[in-house]
């Protein structure tokens, strides 16, 4: 058996992100990503054999026979990919209470909830204690590396919009609850030692109220009061942080009147937030007097620059769906650098952007070779374009055999991730597909492309989340003449009357005088349709398989429904994205509960006969 590997080269090394100065720290970061990205295949040999000798008597492992054997070779032979589907029954043995080591050697400490916004479905993803210094590790890398693009950040305060959900227990006694709000209740976050890039303009009772309504309003409201400390603002997703501005113009003369008095709303209840909030804020008049005037002016452009004049950038996700976001955000933000810091999930934190103020198209995430073992999977393509993409949800043994390690990707290829961790999941399916941009020393670089099988299907047409994004960009140029923003969107095929057809949920923000006449939007119908790929043209034009693309134009604050009620289901309001395919009938429901008007696609897409057609 292979000598164990050392703890500190693999799993938390802390000698690299000790406080020893800041420049000093900094240099230790740095030298860390040099080091593990440098030996990238080595640190992957070392992580997995970790893994299974940790783990080496659990009853997974001994179901396939491993037998404590760490070399990758037998991994790969015995051990079978997997879904969320195939470790249910261990999982719901868990989370009843069975404490016999099923898939770690570590007691599992807690279940981590997927968003669950899809179809009402969240998934419990185990986890033990060890995994929060793992995650702290990769939040000590961002910073480091932002210090070499924009100098002075350790002088001023970060203004992010932090959320908890409470949580739940299983019958088996375990916590299960969203990640963010693992981290966040952890004493890695709450009892943090001082770090000038720590530095939040929320104090920790705001970010942990569990009401949302008074977590956002106090966190808003000493954002503004210490607006001129503000040199970078953010949330997690843009969803959120848009979220957040939207809030402010609802609410501004609340807070304006809190900022001239000193006081907080009385709607705000919770004793530890308004104790923390009232040390910071004071009577300021000229400071509500200034909020005020900006927030009364006709149009909100610019009003981050404007409200916070020192921020820097915006730090959010906006690569795969998030991407929608980026024109409103830039019209905010009066086009600050939008920055994608990290790459995470609930099953896995994986990697880190090291040019982090590239444009948003061009976002890449490094994967840090010590947070877990890595193997992709490569996607065939259907029809040969990066818009149809098949993933079998079950590989056989050719498939299996074609899985790759870390260092063995190829520029350009794309892949489906699979993630072996340290706590329990072995040769997982994470369910995103990356696509590789290039390389870090011999650590491979990733684009995020989307989450497979999030498709629009009427009939053998197949629609991915990526190709819908791009054909609703196209539609929307034709709103650009009246001034007319698209907010937010969502989808689903309706098959209540044959032919079933395609629907698009679109809530806008007009911003001009002249009224939209219907024409226009019959264009947007059909230019999506022009938009999308042979098979669904076929099925519309010649097999007549597939109806009219309709467009239902929703009332303005439909999505913040939406969402309010995913979050009511169980979602977190960290966590939460917009669906772009809906399926689960009460959100559809409540989309067609708030119709404005609708439109459908007045002809039927180019399509030329005689090109290859792919089905699936």
């Amino acid at each position: 058996m292979p000598e164990a590997p050392k703890k500190t080269s693999v799993v938390v090394p802390m000698d690299y992100v000790e406080d020893h100065g800041l420049a000093d720290k900094n240099k230790k970061v740095l030298q860390f990503i040099e080091d593990v990205t440098s030996n990238a295949d080595e640190v992957q040999k070392r992580v997995l054999a970790e893994i299974i000798t940790r783990n080496a008597h659990v009853e997974y492992l001994a179901r396939y026979g491993l037998n404590g054997r760490t070399d990758r070779e037998t991994f790969k032979k015995i051990m079978p990919v997997i879904t969320y589907e195939d470790l249910q029954p261990d999982i719901t043995r868990i989370a009843n209470g069975d404490m016999s080591p099923i898939i770690s050697g570590q007691p599992i400490s807690e279940f981590l909830t997927s968003s669950g916004t899809s179809a009402g479905e969240r998934k419990l993803m185990p986890t033990i204690e060890e995994e929060l210094e793992r995650r702290s590790l990769l939040y000590s890398l961002l910073m480091p590396v932002m210090s070499q693009y924009v100098s002075d950040l350790e002088k001023g305060k970060g203004m992010y919009f932090l959320f908890i959900k409470s949580e739940a227990k299983t019958p088996g006694g375990l916590v299960a609850r969203p990640v963010l709000t693992s981290y966040y209740k952890s004493s890695h976050f709450k009892n943090r030692p001082y770090d000038p890039y720590t530095n939040y303009t929320s104090p920790n009772e705001t970010i942990l109220c569990p009401d949302s309504y008074q977590s956002m309003y106090s966190q808003m409201l000493c954002g503004l009061f210490q607006n001129k400390e503000v040199l970078r603002v953010g949330a997690v997703f843009a969803s959120g942080f848009i979220r957040a501005i939207r809030f402010l113009e609802k609410h501004w003369q609340l807070l304006c009147n809190d900022i001239r008095n000193g006081t907080i709303d009385p709607q705000i209840t919770d004793p530890s937030v308004r104790d923390a909030v009232l040390k910071i804020i004071k009577p300021n008049p000229k400071l509500a007097d200034f909020i005020e005037v900006e927030c009364s002016r006709n149009s909100w452009k610019g009003i981050i620059t404007r409200l916070w004049p020192n921020t820097k950038y915006i730090d959010v996700i906006v690569t795969g769906t998030m991407s929608q976001y980026i024109p409103t955000l830039d019209y905010y933000s009066n086009g600050l650098p939008l920055v994608c810091t990290m790459y995470a999930s609930s099953e896995c934190y994986f990697g880190v952007n090291l040019k982090p103020l590239c444009k948003p198209s061009e976002v890449s995430y490094t994967l840090i070779p010590t947070m877990a073992y890595f193997e992709f999977l490569p996607i065939h393509k259907t029809n040969g374009s990066t818009n149809s993409i098949s993933v079998p949800k079950s590989l056989n043994e050719k498939e299996q055999q074609e899985l790759v390690d870390l260092v063995d990707v190829k520029l350009g290829q794309e892949y489906e991730l699979i993630v072996t961790t340290y706590a329990g999941l072995y040769r997982y399916r994470v369910g995103d597909v990356l696509r590789v941009s290039g390389f870090k020393n011999k650590a491979p670089q990733f684009h995020f492309v989307c989450r497979k099988n999030v498709v629009l299907s009427i009939d053998a047409d197949k629609t991915d989340e990526v190709e819908l994004q791009n054909a609703v960009k196209n539609a929307v140029n034709h709103l650009v003449p009246f001034d007319a923003t698209l907010v937010e969107y969502t989808s689903y095929a309706d098959l209540s009357k044959p032919p079933g057809h395609y629907v698009l949920f679109w809530e806008l923000r007009l911003d001009g005088t002249t009224p939209i006449p219907p024409s226009v939007f019959e264009d947007c119908c059909l230019t999506i349709e022009e938009s999308l790929n042979s098979v669904y043209r076929q099925g519309r034009v010649s097999d007549k398989s597939i109806g009219p693309l309709e467009i239902k134009i929703v009332e303005s604050g439909t999505f913040d429904k939406l969402m309010d009620y995913a979050i009511s289901r169980g979602a977190s309001i960290n966590q939460y994205k917009t669906p772009r395919c809906v399926k689960f009938e009460p959100i559809i429901e409540l989309l067609n509960s708030r119709i404005v008007k609708n439109y459908f696609s007045p002809k039927c897409p180019k399509w030329v006969p005689g090109h290859k057609q792919w089905h699936n």
